[in-house]
């Protein structure tokens, strides 16, 4: 498997953290399951869609973009993953669209921990 190809995976598994995380935190606490109040596991999420929202704020390109990036200009051959990840992952939409959504995101992400907060055992 190309590297560029484990990027790609890297990144998409980042991006289910990030997105999934939310609804599993909400139906976690709704059957009362105690890791969705685990510190650590809700800082780093925290912190996971934090890192979205400075690097669009600051214009930044996504260090796993930028690595897969570089690394496809020494590949010439498309992979299934490649296609398929890409597909899930990348839209055409102008910047200040994907800002939003990150910010929107981010202040839900915020918000459960209100809603729902982390406890130390």
């Amino acid at each position: 498997m190309p590297l560029a190809d484990v990027v790609l995976i890297m990144h998409f598994f980042y991006v289910l953290f990030v997105v999934g995380s939310l609804p599993l935190i909400w139906i976690g606490a709704y059957f009362k399951h105690s890791f969705v109040r685990n510190p650590l596991f809700r800082y780093l999420h925290l912190a996971a869609i934090l890192f979205v929202v400075i690097e669009s704020l600051l214009g930044v390109v996504c260090p796993l973009t930028a690595l897969e990036n570089s690394l496809r200009q020494v590949e010439t051959e498309s992979s299934f993953i490649q296609h398929w990840v890409h597909q899930i992952l990348f839209y055409s939409f102008p910047e200040y669209v994907f800002t939003t959504i990150y910010i929107a995101f981010a202040s839900l992400v915020a918000a459960t921990f209100k809603w729902i907060p982390p406890q130390s055992r």
